[in-house]
């Protein structure tokens, strides 16, 4: 009689719903990898002077009646902003996305680090979450801040049972 050996794979009562879980998780993760990807590349697009000038002067010229008053509030704090300040949008968002990246891939393929790092990655940004929802409310900001307590909540509970279960199932040494 041999004993399984512990996996990386989440092991529940009910694995296929926790499975199903990680999967709608991980798909979010890749979106939002997906998302801060395009991001960074239009930053870097925009870093180089003659595509920031382009992109200022279309706004400029673009003619919208109903949101004039946004475009121009855009068009100035593009300005503000400036053209080396790209840089570092996209470094950033180039950042998040590979970390985002890793949490995603980790849990589609079930692995049970992934779970955890993606419990620690979420878990470090709803405090600030919290304060941008407070601060400066928003639905979708209050939406994002319930969704990634939700994720974290939920991932805390596989990783506790899964770990309950590879204890169970460890071979015992005398």
């Amino acid at each position: 009689m041999s004993i399984p050996e512990p996996t990386d794979a989440p092991a529940t009562s009910a694995p296929g719903q926790h499975h199903a879980g990680l999967r709608v998780i991980a798909v979010y993760e890749i979106i939002k990898t997906a998302c801060l990807l395009l991001v960074a590349l239009a930053a870097f697009h925009f870093y180089r002077q003659e595509n920031f000038e382009r992109l200022v002067h279309w706004l400029e010229h673009l003619s919208l009646a109903d949101s004039n008053g946004l475009r121009w509030k855009l068009v100035e704090w593009l300005h503000q902003l400036g053209p080396g300040k790209f840089e570092a949008v996209g470094l950033v968002a180039l950042g998040y996305a590979v970390l985002f990246g890793i949490e995603g891939v980790g849990l589609w393929l079930g692995k049970y680090w992934a779970e955890w790092f993606t419990v620690i990655a979420t878990g470090s940004l709803i405090p600030l979450e919290l304060y941008e929802t407070l601060h400066l409310f928003g639905w979708l900001k209050l939406v994002t801040l319930l969704g990634n307590v939700a994720i974290v909540v939920y991932l805390v509970r596989i990783a506790l049972q899964t770990r309950a279960v590879r204890r169970a199932t460890r071979p015992h040494t005398s």
